[in-house]
């Protein structure tokens, strides 16, 4: 730090020629920058040592409140060897500039004067004393400058060393499901591939689902929310666009459209990357030049509008499309050179000409404008179709000129319209391939079928519970797929209805639990929905024919839940104080409580039933006694002494006690039969514990990353074998580390597939599956765990020469770039290696049984190649998709 006392006095003025007078003003202004960054500094220090002083007072005042129960005068003693973490003695530690750090001590030093740690390093781990822990010895972290301490068990303290290093997990995270669709605020997003797969995406997965052999496949290149999505002329490249997203490290992730093959999953390009502000909302292929065009808008105030070359990574033209928001955007499918854009009050005509872009704007002469142009699409002849939110469809037929000759395509005025075609607005339309036209509406949430004079033909009407029409794609035969905007894809038909397909929560997403012998989970959240899933079918259990899917829509949000040790009940936490318990069989309201006002975060339920401990945001646990296989529910009390809302709660294995987490990091520790504290560590730090959910404690504190902030960690669980330990972030991943966690930032397994914050995570009850929520993204993934006895196998990466085969009953050649994929059997799927080095060579793949199981021979030079390796985010692929020529095996 620079000397602040040589710096001249107040009004003193030395005055140098030349370049020397330019030095002192340059010095001059570094000591302010200096300056500046020494008091932002100083003021966090403040912060800090405001948080450690507050803490002290809630000690002292928890305290004297024990005092006054227990009838003790407020004579004044030293702590003794059972005092709990908290109680120390009272005096403002000095203000550390690191976040996050960790030491140790003996216990009997608790009760002495300590020095806080000089300043040092943003995270790292210091000692006092040996490299061992004393009899009674702590383990000491600080989280915003409040010291946590955490109590070694005692067959551990004569060996325990912070210096000991971890072993990654014997396995690892495989994305095997994804439950949800975005369709709530997300447009022509879903599509029937050829190989009767439907792509979709949620969160920032882009699903690509085999209904018939009730599969997925996921595309994983993106880290943040997709939003758009398009397929390319040839039914294999597809694009999808994202959202602006921020790393780990605080830096900024720009908006940009990724391209990749459908059939290996691999990357193809990455368009736009410091191009596009805020997300790109629409994306489409040109469709009459061999799909070698491809526009994009982002959501800007200007909503520009951008034409690129893909395959070049290159931008031909853009141009400011509008103020207001742009719903859609298309290539006309027989002019290379126009585009269609819509959204509130306009539709354009935009030509391409030598790398620029002009408009014609839509004309709508006597009909009344509408005030959103929702939806597009082209007939057979090239007449452009939308639907608005009137209701109404327009077709904008190509005319005719002054001359009698045909305009072109793309013609900015109505030549027919169909008024009230719905009630409400038209939220999609589909081309049939017989030319016909299929119209989906919001408020009436109608699928009509119109004929090739746009007469109606037929109707059909999607449950109520499934909410209004988002976009429509057509399926083999008379299927038509269907996605809605209550996060559901429908599949059926007009002459015998639809029924669900994928479900999903629509707002944010928190409660998670799993059924203590059944693979079963349930999920609840803001949209005031409770679902209990089938591990088996990935959807919601429906207990009869008629009942709606979901177990409950409480009168609140729902925040938490949790399973009664039998199974036979669930209790639902909502953010009103409300908590009520279910019957999972029959779905019937068994009881109701509230307890204060505030979010219940957490309910949980004793080892052995006879307890439920619930914990509110109003610093409180209420605990209640629990009989008659969890239908009779009577108050205990309700535990009073957290000086922040409750975040996490465990139960000993014994049901003795239990201990919970608050939002200013404290660990406490109580009886449920008298509802107080349990100030005596030496009582429960040896306490076999049934669940492992607090994100603090000595076996779990390993999960805590450099500089985080003691927000970072939404929740942790351990897996019923003991042996792993899962953590949920806010930077969208998924870790997975070994059990104890009791080294400084120890090794993991990370995974990636969700969007927001990931809120809540846990297991299945036999372990061979890991299930978590995101927030804002309402996603659930499941991940099954894998490791050990994989068998090596190649995979062939390069462009297609046909189209792989639909039923597995061809042959392929591949000629490409090659990477290891391993087949892993404990998780039924493969997995590609992205550290192997690719290699080029030639291929042989066969079906086993079906395309989306074919196994590669392959064969390479002995030096590897110097490129074609991979892109960032590639997802894994299928083993022999290289270049395939058709030959019956």
């Amino acid at each position: 730090m620079r000397s602040w006392h040589q710096r001249p006095q107040a009004g003193s003025s030395v005055p140098l020629p030349g370049p020397q007078g330019s030095l002192v003003s340059s010095t001059s202004g570094m000591e302010v920058d200096d300056r500046i960054s020494y008091l932002e500094q100083r003021l966090q220090l403040q912060e800090d040592e405001i948080q450690v002083l507050k803490a002290a007072l809630a000690d002292v005042l928890r305290r004297l409140s024990a005092c006054e129960e227990n009838g003790l005068g407020l004579q004044r003693k030293g702590p003794t060897k059972g005092t709990s973490p908290q109680s120390s003695s009272l005096q403002a530690a000095q203000p550390t500039p690191w976040v996050l750090s960790f030491q140790r001590a003996p216990l009997a030093s608790l009760g002495s004067k300590r020095e806080s740690p000089r300043p040092g390093p943003r995270l790292g781990a210091r000692l006092q004393g040996g490299s061992g822990v004393g009899k009674d010895g702590y383990v000491k972290m600080f989280l915003r400058g409040r010291p946590i301490p955490m109590y070694v068990p005692d067959a551990l303290v004569t060996t325990y060393s912070l210096d000991t290093k971890l072993e990654l997990p014997p396995k690892k995270l495989k994305l095997d499901w994804v439950y949800g669709y975005r369709g709530r605020d997300c447009r022509a997003n879903l599509f029937l591939l050829p190989t009767g797969e439907i792509v979709y995406f949620v969160a920032a997965v882009a699903v690509l689902y085999s209904v018939e052999e009730q599969r997925q496949r996921h595309y994983l290149g993106h880290n943040d929310d997709i939003k758009c999505l398009a397929v390319h002329p040839d039914m294999v490249t597809i694009a999808t666009g994202q959202v602006a997203g921020t790393s780990k490290d605080g830096k900024p992730l720009p908006p940009h459209v990724r391209v990749w093959d459908s059939v290996s999953l691999n990357t193809l390009h990455v368009l736009g990357l410091g191009a596009f502000d805020r997300a790109v909302s629409c994306v489409g292929f040109s469709k009459s030049n061999g799909g070698g065009l491809l526009c994009a808008v982002d959501e800007s105030n200007e909503h520009v509008l951008s034409v690129w070359d893909w395959q070049k990574e290159q931008k031909i033209a853009d141009v400011k499309c509008s103020n207001e928001s742009v719903l859609a955007a298309t290539f006309h499918p027989t002019e290379p050179t126009l585009l269609i854009t819509c959204g509130k009050s306009h539709i354009y005509f935009w030509s391409l000409d030598r790398g620029s872009l002009s408009k014609r704007q839509g004309i709508f002469e006597k009909h009344e404008k509408p005030k959103y142009v929702l939806c597009v699409a082209f007939t057979e002849n090239g007449d452009v179709v939308t639907g608005d939110s009137g209701g109404n469809l327009y077709i904008w037929g190509k005319g005719v000129s002054l001359l009698t000759l045909p305009l072109p395509a793309g013609g900015n005025r109505i030549t027919q319209a169909v008024l009230g075609a719905h009630e409400g607005g038209i939220f999609g339309l589909c081309v049939l391939r017989n030319g016909t036209i299929v119209s989906g509406g919001g408020k009436d949430r109608r699928v009509v079928l119109w004929g090739r004079d746009y007469q109606k033909l037929q109707k059909n009407e999607v449950p109520e519970s499934f909410g209004p029409v988002r976009t429509i794609a057509e399926g083999k035969d008379e299927t038509l797929f269907v996605g809605t905007t209550r996060n559901s894809v429908l599949q059926g038909s007009l002459a015998t209805g639809f029924s669900s397909l994928v479900q999903g929560h629509t707002e944010e997403l928190w409660g998670l639990a799993t059924h203590p012998s059944l693979d079963q989970f349930l999920t609840c959240g803001q949209d005031r929905q409770v679902h209990l899933w089938s591990v088996a079918t990935h959807r919601p259990l429906c207990p009869r024919p008629g009942v709606n899917l979901s177990l409950s829509a409480p009168q609140d949000a729902a925040r938490s839940a949790g399973f009664h040790p039998s199974g036979s009940v669930l209790a639902v936490g909502t953010v009103t104080g409300r908590w009520l318990v279910l019957d999972t069989e029959t779905r019937d309201l068994v009881t109701i409580h509230t307890d204060g006002s505030e979010p219940i975060s957490v309910v949980s339920f004793s080892p052995d039933g006879s307890f439920l401990a619930v914990g509110s945001h109003d610093n409180f646990v209420y605990v209640y006694s629990v009989s008659e296989g969890g239908r009779k529910y009577s108050r205990v009390g309700k535990c009073s002494g957290h000086s922040s809302f409750i975040t996490h709660l465990d139960w000993a294995a014994d049901s003795s006690c239990f201990v919970t987490n608050s939002g200013d990091y404290e660990i406490l520790y109580w009886d449920p039969t008298t509802c107080r504290q349990i100030p005596n560590t030496g009582a429960v730090r040896n306490l076999e514990w049934a669940t492992a959910s607090c994100v603090l404690g000595f076996g779990v504190f390993g999960i805590w990353p450099e500089g985080a902030d003691g927000t970072d960690i939404n929740a942790v669980c351990r897996s019923h074998d003991g042996k792993l330990l899962a953590s949920a972030d806010d930077f969208g991943k998924v870790h997975l580390f070994s059990y104890p966690c009791c080294q400084p930032r120890a090794p993991s397994h990370a995974a990636g597939g969700h969007s927001s914050h990931v809120t809540n995570v846990a297991f299945l009850p036999d372990d061979s599956r890991l299930l978590s929520t995101g927030g804002t993204d309402t996603s659930v993934l499941q991940w099954p765990l894998c490791g050990g006895g994989c068998l090596a196998l190649p995979f062939l990466r390069g462009p297609r020469l046909l189209w792989p085969p639909r039923t597995g009953e061809e042959a392929a050649w591949g000629m490409g770039w090659g990477s290891r994929v391993t087949h892993a059997p404990s998780c039924g799927g493969w997995e590609r290696d992205t550290e192997s080095t690719p290699q080029p060579g030639l291929g042989l793949a066969l079906p086993f049984p079906t395309h989306t199981r074919l196994l590669g021979m392959w064969v390479a030079p002995p030096s590897p190649a110097s490129g074609g390796g991979d892109g960032p985010g590639d997802g894994p692929g299928v083993p022999g998709a290289g270049r395939r020529a058709g030959a019956k095996a």
